[in-house]
């Protein structure tokens, strides 16, 4: 039985995208959110959204962007898009993470301008206005940086007070504290950004390390309009590793000096413990033996767990995946289309 006489089956593939195609033509501005599980907010999110984007009175677009989300974002997205011909609703294939959502709505923007926004509402889109003010006199960046960050716990607030302090201490780039996603990019800072390729992206540290013109603007940030947060304290964590190992090698250079500094202390305990048995006539006991043992064995486990979050990022880019899977993609119509 010859090949040709088995029945052709179509199967759908979902495009696996790296630099995927867009719209043709540009816009005055590209709204990017990315959306997970945010079905209680989507409605008021893109109501606000889309009279912040009316009211500068020129042409935009919004993406729309579901990283894998387990509840109906996705079908309130395609129920957005029949009514709206300003929207891209792009579907990942998974959750892939907040950092590669944003990276996969930002590779299909045609704006002059980007702006950057979480669905959660705690980000005010009638920011936009104020922020493409400051564009329009030459900033390239203009980002959000927090007075206030109501609805957020007293935990949540001194983590990430200590987040921004220690990132800057270990990190070569200052990234201006206090600030998360939220703000508007120029078109040749997002064409620096898509240049990037690595697999652990830390959004506003890229942004930050790609220069150009970059002025704040203070606001309030308000709490979530419904639902909880994403980021549980695993997820935090993860981040803020991503951030410190993504933007510098100064931890290397501490396990380094550490570890030099703690060679030296052995060789003078050593010191110790010959001279003290010549001239004390003392043995050391087991408690001492295994205090020192314990010591330096920790350091050394601990710089050795150091060293392979740098190594298991290098086996992770020279992998080359794609950084994301998109799995649909849909076009805002106008109804009557």
């Amino acid at each position: 039985m010859n090949l040709s006489d088995y029945p052709a089956i179509d199967h759908p593939v979902p495009p696996v995208v790296q630099t995927p195609g867009r719209r043709p033509g540009t816009v005055s501005l590209s709204v990017v959110a990315p959306c997970y599980n945010e079905s209680t907010v989507l409605h008021e999110f893109h109501q606000r959204m889309t009279a912040a984007c009316r009211s500068l009175g020129s042409d935009y677009e919004i993406i729309l962007v579901n990283d894998g989300s387990c509840d109906e974002t996705w079908e309130i997205l395609l129920d957005l898009a029949s009514r709206d011909a300003q929207l891209v609703c792009i579907s990942l294939s998974r959750n892939h993470g907040h950092q590669l959502a944003l990276t996969a709505g930002l590779r299909y923007c045609r704006g002059e301008h980007i702006f950057i926004i979480d669905a959660d509402l705690q980000d005010p889109p009638e920011l936009l206005g104020a922020m493409v003010a400051l564009a329009d006199k030459g900033a390239d960046v203009v980002y959000g940086k927090r007075r206030k960050r109501a609805g957020e716990s007293a935990f949540k607030k001194l983590t990430a007070h200590v987040f921004y302090r220690v990132l800057n201490t270990l990190t070569d780039r200052q990234i201006p504290k206090d600030t998360g996603d939220f703000r508007l990019i120029s078109r040749r800072v997002l064409e620096v950004i898509n240049s990037m390729p690595e697999n652990h992206r830390f959004m506003r540290g890229m942004i930050s390390w790609a220069g150009f013109r970059q002025v704040p603007i203070l606001y309030d940030r308000s709490p979530r309009f419904a639902g909880g947060t994403k980021y549980t304290v695993r997820k935090m964590v993860d981040f803020a590793i991503d951030a410190i190992t993504s933007f510098s090698v100064k931890p290397l250079r501490l396990a380094f000096y550490t570890a030099f500094l703690l060679s030296l202390l052995s060789l003078l305990l050593l010191a110790y413990s010959i001279f003290a048995y010549f001239v004390f006539n003392t043995i050391r006991g087991w408690t001492s033996i295994m205090a020192v043992m314990l010591f330096f064995l920790s350091a050394q486990f601990l710089f050795l767990g150091l060293i392979g979050e740098y190594v298991g990022r290098m086996y992770l880019e020279v992998k080359q995946r794609p950084l994301f899977i998109v799995q649909d993609v849909v076009y805002g119509k106008c109804p009557e289309q």
